[in-house]
Parts: structure tokens; sequence; C-alpha cells
């Protein structure tokens, strides 16, 4: 189902991507703005918006904020989706600042062949953020739930990045 989505959002022409990105609530529409505002940086393409996989970060934080757990969906569970968690205090944290978690990877950052990216030595301290800049990588759908004490941000990516053995720059 999921390929079978990408290759119609893939179709779109650019003025239909445009107007899809202008019925995005303030939430979403910040999110997206985030996320490309980083990948145009790195010379990545744009993202565009998946209802798909908002979708989908929707029924998983939901699930997160109605179990007070926080773990990654299985990779088959998501579809063979890419995901970044965040959580917080409710009610404290605009799109950007839990977007600005992901993004302050960046600091430990280092190009080089996936997993050997990070100036630690670990690449989990850098896995948000190559997620976000990963070059292959064109669909985007977050959405955040709230449980009684925090919020719950899932965002899904398409096609999946983090690939062992592939160079990122």
């Amino acid at each position: 189902m999921m390929a079978a989505f990408a290759a119609t959002a893939l179709a779109l022409p650019a003025q239909a991507q445009d107007e899809a990105r202008e019925r995005l609530d303030p939430f979403s529409r910040a999110l997206l703005y985030e996320h490309n505002r980083e990948r145009a940086l790195t010379g990545a393409p744009d993202l565009r918006w998946s209802r798909a996989l908002q979708d989908d970060a929707r029924r998983w934080a939901d699930h997160l904020a109605r179990t007070g757990r926080f773990e990654h969906a299985g990779y088959e569970q998501r579809s063979k989706a890419g995901e970044n968690l965040w959580m917080g205090s409710a009610g404290l944290y605009w799109a950007q600042d839990m977007i600005g978690g992901f993004l302050s990877e960046k600091r430990d950052f280092r190009s080089g062949q996936f997993p050997d990216v990070s100036r630690t030595g670990r690449w989990s301290d850098v896995g948000h953020y190559t997620q976000i800049i990963w070059r292959d990588t064109r669909e985007v759908g977050c959405a955040v739930a709230r449980s009684r004490v925090n919020d719950v941000l899932v965002c899904r990516y398409y096609p999946s990045g983090n690939v062992i053995g592939e160079y990122i720059d």
C-alpha cells in the first residue's frame, strides 16, 4: 500500500503539491518547513507531506500516549518507513522545538558510510538527524499525541533512511 501511495504522490504536479502544502494545519506546515529548511542546507531535495504517513504516525503516537511507552514501532509494522520519536512535557513545546531536538544532533554528524557517521562513534547520536537529511527520502508525515503529562511526536519517512553501507554527506 505504501509503495502505491508513494508512486501516486511522486506523480503530483508541482502546483498540486503546493496546494496540498497550503492545506496543512499550521503545526504540520511548521514541521515540514523545518525538515526542508535543514535539507536545503545539505543540498537534499524537499520532502513532500504524506497524509498516509501522517495517519500511520498518528496511530503510533496515540498508542504511545495511551500506554505511556516510548519505543519505535517495528519496521514491518510501520510499512518499512523510517521513524523519529520525540517526547516532552505536555503543552510546553512548539513544532520547531520538537524538530530542533532532532536537528541538534547535527553537531555530532560527520559525512561517511552509514553507520560510521558520528563524531562520538555512536550512530544513534545522529540517527534522527541523518533520517531527516537522507537524500533518498522523499516523503514525511508526523503527528503528535498528548498523554496526561507528555506530548509524543512521531514522524515517519519514506523511503526510510539510515541504510547500512550507504554514504551520507
